[in-house]
């Protein structure tokens, strides 16, 4: 992925500001500066603005999805421990998290923390466009705008700032859309290296305002429900009725971060607070999720159902009615198959294991 070219500024050097990257403060330092952009017209940004910014946008991949930011990180550590002075939840949205967090400046803890993240990136990020490593010099040069830079660097009097140059105004506006995704592209990129066998990573970098609709499942399990009657929790062992149950994400979405109806199972509703986004026991709950899920094929299947929602079992190698054919044990070789590695890789990344 590239950036917009431009014949008056220098976009090759701001195209080479992820390279050789080897943690995540620039790529969070960059889309914090474009949002704050995005909405005030003053080019001067306070470099705690930015900060606090990049601590929001970086909290849900690390507290709501858990991925790993590399040794070398500082920002994960930073992250986690703010969590835990300020009690914000883990799925708040980036602007509440900006605005908690900017009200908690004067706390001498949060103020301590968020100074790492001043300390480095500000000057580092201007490294395309002026080589030095000295960051007195790297104030001083970037004032004359050397090379066209993005911005300005200004410490003095206790105060911590920067100023955009304005010949990029424009073109940041214009190309809001594109700039953030070639962040956010690239930032994929460096965590999917650190998280190799974590899937969906380009979903798990932005809160969502709205999750799935998950409509088509729920038509499935009642269309399941109304021919065959009432089926059993597999959790609690209540029975469920038509239209009367919660689904399920078997294992969590906050790990998935999809809603394939081979994972995704009926369940008393009384489990889901408890559950929440905890790791079920397999060795208890995986012979009846299995159990259920073939139950479910082999009966639509016998009176001539097939939903077009049935194709989500395809991405496990079969289709629906190779499956529904399969014997009891077969089936559920496959789903150990499927379920035991996925659920070691989250047990791995500190998802917790949870028995009713």
């Amino acid at each position: 992925m590239q950036i917009p070219q431009s014949d008056i500024l220098t976009t090759n050097r701001l195209g080479k500001v992820f390279s050789n990257t080897v943690a995540t403060y620039k790529y969070f330092w960059f889309v914090s500066i474009m949002q704050i952009h995005a909405l005030r017209s003053n080019p001067r940004m306070e470099v705690w603005d930015i900060v606090v910014r990049m601590v929001a946008n970086a909290w849900y991949p690390i507290h709501y999805f858990r991925l790993s930011f590399g040794k070398s990180d500082s920002l994960f550590d930073i992250v986690m421990e703010l969590q835990r002075l300020t009690q914000i939840p883990i799925d708040a949205s980036v602007d509440i998290i900006t605005k908690d967090i900017t009200a908690e400046l004067g706390n001498r803890e949060i103020r301590k923390l968020l100074t790492i993240l001043t300390q480095n990136v500000p000057y580092r990020f201007l490294r395309p466009w002026i080589d030095t490593s000295d960051d007195k010099e790297m104030v001083r040069r970037s004032q004359t705008l050397e090379n066209g830079c993005l911005y300005s660097l200004y410490k003095e009097n206790g105060e911590f700032y920067i100023m955009l140059n304005q010949d990029w105004d424009t073109y940041l506006h214009s190309h809001y859309n594109i700039l953030v995704d070639f962040a956010y592209w690239n930032l994929a990129l460096f965590l999917q290296a650190r998280n190799p066998n974590v899937p969906a990573i380009p979903n798990k970098l932005i809160r969502p305002e709205v999750r799935n609709s998950l409509v088509k499942q729920r038509q499935y399990w009642d269309m399941v429900i109304s021919i065959g009657g009432p089926i059993h929790c597999i959790y609690t062992n209540q029975e469920l009725h038509w239209n009367d149950y919660d689904l399920d994400h078997f294992i969590p979405w906050s790990f998935v971060s999809h809603d394939l109806l081979w994972n995704l199972v009926p369940a008393d509703g009384s489990i889901n607070s408890s559950k929440s986004n905890k790791l079920p026991d397999l060795e208890c709950y995986l012979p009846k999720m299995a159990q259920l899920q073939h139950h479910s094929l082999q009966l639509l299947l016998n009176h001539g159902k097939e939903p077009k929602v049935m194709e989500d079992f395809i991405s496990l190698g079969y289709t629906a009615k190779e499956l529904a054919d399969m014997d009891a044990g077969r089936f559920m070789e496959l789903y150990k198959r499927t379920f035991n590695p996925i659920s070691q890789i989250a047990l791995n990344m500190g998802f917790e294991t949870w028995k009713y």
